[in-house]
C-alpha cells in the first residue's frame, strides 16, 4: 500500500472567456500542481485570492475536472471512476466548505441533514443512525437538543460544527477543507480549528487544509504549499516552510502576518 492516500500529479484548470472580437481566450486558474498527501497527514495550501487553491481542492474533490493532470486516491484516477466506485469515492472523501449553510437544506432539521449520508449509503438502521448522530454531535460539543433545530437557530461556529461532524459521519478516509474558518471570529475559530485537528487525529483522517491564514495553515499541517498565480511556489514540510521559507513570495507572506514574530517563535 502507498504511504500517499492522494496524488495530484500535473493538474491543471484552464476556464474559457472572451476577449476582444469574441476571440476565445483562456484564463489559467491552476498551472501543473504536483503534489501528494501522506496517509494519516495534513497538507495545508494557502495563497491569497485568485491563487487557484479552491479550485484545485474543487479538482481534488471531483467537482470541477482538470484540463489536464490526474488526481489519485489510493492509486485510482478519480475521473476513471463510475457507478459502485464512484460511490465508494463519494464515501471515501468529504468535503468541509466554507459556507457550510449554502449546502444544508433549511428545512431540514440537524438530524435529519447527518443521517442523509447514512441513509443514502445504506448504512445502520433508524435508531443506531440516530444514536450514530446523537453521539457525534456530542463528540463536537453540541447539545442533545441540536438534533431537532434548523440550520438558521445556530451560530455560524455551530454550523461549522455540524459540518465538521457532517464530513466524517461515514467514517472517511480524508476530509479536504475550504477556508472553513475565514468567516468566524477569532475566537471561535481557534476553537474550530482545535476541533477539526482532534477528530482528525483520532479518526486517522487524511486532510487537505485550505486557507488564505498562515496562522491557520500553521496550526493544523503537516506540510505546506504555497500557490501563486495557479503554480506552487514552496512546497514542504511545516516546520520547514516556516522556520526556513525560500521562496520570496512566501517570505513576504509570512512578514505580512500582523503577529508573524509570535508565529515564528511558537516554532
Amino acid at each position: 500500500m502507498s504511504q500517499d492516500l492522494i496524488r495530484i500529479r500535473a493538474v491543471s484548470k484552464e476556464f474559457g472567456a472572451t476577449g476582444w472580437f469574441k476571440k476565445p481566450v483562456g484564463v489559467k486558474a491552476v498551472d501543473g500542481v504536483t503534489l501528494a498527501v501522506k496517509r494519516g497527514q495534513t497538507l495545508g495550501i494557502v495563497g491569497e485570492s485568485g491563487s487557484g487553491k479552491s479550485t484545485l481542492l474543487r479538482m481534488a474533490l471531483r467537482l470541477i475536472k482538470p484540463s489536464s493532470g490526474t488526481v489519485e486516491i489510493d492509486g485510482q484516477d478519480i475521473w476513471t471512476l463510475q457507478g459502485a466506485e464512484l460511490k465508494a469515492f463519494r464515501r471515501k472523501v468529504q468535503p468541509i466548505f466554507q459556507n457550510p449553510a449554502s449546502s444544508f437544506n433549511p428545512r431540514q432539521s440537524i438530524g435529519q441533514i447527518l443521517v442523509a449520508p447514512l441513509e443514502v449509503h445504506g448504512i445502520g438502521d433508524r435508531d443506531s443512525r440516530r444514536a450514530k448522530v446523537a453521539a457525534l454531535l456530542e463528540r463536537v460539543g453540541l447539545p442533545k437538543d441540536a438534533i431537532d433545530r434548523h440550520p438558521h437557530q445556530l451560530s455560524g461556529g455551530q454550523k461549522q460544527r455540524i459540518a465538521i461532524a457532517r464530513a466524517v459521519i461515514l467514517q472517511p478516509e480524508a476530509v479536504l477543507a475550504d477556508e472553513p474558518t475565514s468567516a468566524l471570529d477569532v475566537s471561535v475559530q481557534a476553537q474550530v480549528l482545535d476541533l477539526f485537528d482532534d477528530i482528525r487525529r483520532d479518526l486517522g483522517l487524511t486532510a487537505i487544509f485550505v486557507s488564505h491564514n498562515l496562522a491557520v495553515i500553521r496550526q493544523v499541517s503537516d506540510q505546506i504549499a504555497v500557490m501563486r498565480h495557479g503554480s506552487v511556489v514552496e512546497y514542504g514540510e511545516a516546520d520547514q516552510v516556516f522556520g526556513d521559507p525560500q521562496h520570496e513570495y512566501t517570505k513576504t507572506l509570512i512578514a505580512a502576518v500582523p503577529d508573524h514574530r509570535k508565529l515564528m517563535r511558537a516554532l
